[in-house]
């Protein structure tokens, strides 16, 4: 246990990534995951953006960990700049086949893959494209034609585009007309309202086991305030704020030293 988390009464620094992932269950995280699991059950395409920092990949992975993988194959990726052909040796290798240098050979055995896994295996592979909004328009161009099935009209993969709200307006162009219309679920994460971030900073520390009080009442409003309800930053500035406390050996994070946090965090 370090120091800074022993002074407070925590179990572990929950505002820092580690072994413990504690999720905060928002309306919007509710909202999100309610339209996942209508993704999951009309499968196809599915887009969820939101601006930097507001927990998109948080909801995501904490979604797709909850899956059955006797019923479904997830495959994460967050190469989103890779060349077309890049892109189609790297699902390859994660569909387990041996990644062939033409693109026309693994386009043919990708769809044979995923073809194998939903009507031999029944598992569904679910496909998570992350900052999808720097993908190569060659890539969507050619996700409508790898994902479709158009002999028998039916979708056997799930494809889910996460990234920034350009994302959308990416899709929005002419070229990338076929696969917008092919999208059954879209939504975007807004940031946290003021109620929702000091909910999030309390539901954090509850998660470390927290039975005091960390930070004065003007200490997380200035936090909150800070953040502007972003997740991100509610974490950089907590953690920040918790280091620059123990240091200065105080019993309770004031709004002093936050703003002393929000001046290292700004400068980090």
């Amino acid at each position: 246990m370090n120091d800074y988390t022993g002074r407070y009464g925590l179990d572990f620094n929950p505002f820092i990534k580690n072994t413990h992932d504690i999720v905060i269950e928002t309306q919007d995280y509710r909202e999100i995951t309610y339209r996942l699991n209508y993704l999951l059950n009309n499968k196809g395409f599915g887009t969820l953006t939101g601006g930097s920092g507001c927990g998109k990949t948080t909801v995501v992975r904490s979604w797709s960990k909850e899956l059955n993988p006797s019923l479904y194959k997830v495959i994460y990726t967050s190469l989103s700049t890779l060349t077309i052909s890049e892109f189609y040796r790297h699902i390859a290798s994660e569909l387990g086949l041996e990644a062939m240098h033409r693109k026309a050979d693994n386009f043919k055995n990708i769809q044979t893959e995923i073809s194998r896994y939903s009507i031999e295996k029944r598992i569904t592979p679910v496909i998570i494209i992350d900052e999808a909004n720097h993908i190569n328009n060659a890539v969507l161009t050619d996700l409508k034609m790898l994902f479709g099935f158009e002999m028998d009209s039916r979708d056997r993969a799930i494809l889910l585009l996460v990234g920034l709200p350009q994302l959308n307006n990416t899709l929005r162009l002419a070229a990338n007309e076929p696969l917008r219309q092919r999208i059954t679920m879209n939504y975007n994460l807004d940031s946290l309202t003021r109620e929702e971030a000091h909910e999030y900073i309390k539901g954090k520390l509850s998660g470390a086991k927290c039975i005091g009080k960390v930070f004065d009442e003007n200490a997380m409003e200035a936090v909150v305030n800070a953040a502007n309800g972003i997740p991100r930053l509610l974490n950089k500035i907590c953690n920040q704020s918790l280091i620059i406390a123990d240091s200065k050996k105080a019993g309770m994070v004031d709004s002093d030293i936050v703003m002393l946090a929000v001046n290292e965090t700004e400068l980090g």
